[in-house]
């Protein structure tokens, strides 16, 4: 009878489930992923089979860390060896926009803020930069280029409302995929208009849908104004730009003419697959151990926000590792790989001491593990690391001036 025993071709798989010492053996999935990634890579079907059946009999979204990576990069693995990760991953987001709401996704992004500053410390760094920029103006533009479903910018209309007479008008723009929901967006915009009258700003709230990508935004679907100031927010946003156009995406932003551009992405460089998908498998790794863990660490068990999250993060697994990179798939760069691209049109910023303050006083009511720290070497701007790895980066940007 024919041994179906994954140990019994591959030894090292053996090695690799052996008992270990406690502080390693919250590595076994990590290590696994990687090996399967390396099998896939060289197209080794017997191992890819064993470590795919091992991976399967460990993995569960219901069980620790390390059980849930294994659940969330089985899907991926298995969609990269059938060469079915497109139709799995549009299959999939496909089911979560039927399921979307304006409640249930406030709810979680809002649950989210409430126990960690992974979102927050952008807002605050870029709202901080904004009001800087757009000192002493009187008719102000944002275009909001974000994922955050406008939940940063209660907190800056209530600190223009504290300029008193000097109150300025604010027009928002939110640029958004269709996949956002127009109903979505329509209820978010009624929302802020009524924040906005009870805070005494005058204000005005517009919404420019893409189809398919950030690429295809243009100057003219903006409508700009020639006596406003304009600032450019990217929260979240520019990962979502395909590769090849992102150099020709920071020239339309400068050609906006903006006080200051805003960015903050996520600390991981998920491009390398495009040359070397086992070093994009790595980098998964990481990071989702990294932002899984802090999950973990700052929900309740039974949180379903936390849930959800963790579904988001299965998608975004699968999309990056699983796809070829076309439309909605998000390609993370780390910050020196952004600010190499930024520097061709813009100039990096400081953050002022009272951004700095407002940073600091915000990580005090998280627990401990976060801390904020300069970029160093090729990179300008702020980091946000937990158990001092950089998750999050924040950076403000002018345009050079011919």
């Amino acid at each position: 009878m024919r041994n179906t025993d994954p140990c019994h071709h591959h030894p090292s798989i053996c090695c690799l489930l052996e008992p270990k010492d406690p502080r390693e053996e919250e590595k076994w999935a990590a290590e696994l992923i990687q090996e399967c990634a390396k099998a896939i890579a060289d197209k080794d079907s017997s191992k890819i089979r064993h470590l795919l059946w091992v991976l399967n009999e460990l993995a569960t979204p219901y069980g620790d860390c390390d059980q849930k990576l294994a659940s969330y990069f089985l899907q991926a693995l298995l969609g990269r060896a059938a060469e079915a990760g497109e139709l799995c991953y549009t299959t999939l987001i496909s089911a979560a926009e039927k399921q979307q709401s304006f409640v249930t996704a406030r709810k979680v992004m809002l649950k989210f803020q409430e126990v960690s500053p992974w979102t927050t410390f952008g807002h605050v760094a870029s709202n901080g930069a904004i009001m800087e920029a757009m000192e002493g103006e009187s008719k102000l533009h944002i275009v909001d280029i974000s994922n955050t479903y406008c939940t940063q910018w209660p907190t800056l209309l209530e600190a223009l409302a504290s300029r008193g007479s000097d109150t300025p008008h604010l027009r928002l723009t939110v640029v958004a995929m269709l996949s956002m929901g127009r109903s979505v967006m329509d209820e978010i915009g009624r929302r802020m208009v009524k924040f906005a009258r009870l805070m005494g700003v005058p204000f005005e709230f517009h919404v420019v849908s893409i189809v398919s990508t950030l690429g295809q935004l243009t100057e003219e679907e903006l409508g700009l104004r020639k006596d406003e100031a304009v600032a450019v927010n990217c929260v979240g946003a520019l990962r979502r730009v395909r590769v090849e156009e992102r150099d020709a995406f920071m020239r339309t932003l400068c050609a906006l003419r903006p006080r200051v551009v805003t960015v903050v992405e996520e600390e991981a460089d998920f491009t390398t697959s495009r040359g070397d998908s086992v070093a994009c498998f790595q980098q998964c790794v990481r990071f989702y151990s990294i932002f899984l863990g802090m999950l973990e660490e700052s929900f309740s068990p039974t949180s379903n926000e936390k849930f959800l999250l963790e579904k988001e993060c299965s998608r975004s697994i699968l999309g990056v590792l699983a796809c070829n990179g076309g439309g909605v798939c998000e390609r993370r760069e780390k910050a020196s790989q952004w600010c190499e691209r930024l520097t061709e049109a813009f100039a990096p910023t400081a953050f002022n001491d009272d951004v700095i303050g407002d940073l600091e006083a915000l990580l005090e009511r998280y627990r401990e593990g976060w801390s904020l720290v300069p970029a160093k070497g090729n990179a300008a701007g702020l980091y946000l690391t937990w158990k001092a790895e950089p998750v999050v980066w924040a950076s403000a940007w002018k345009p050079i001036k011919p």
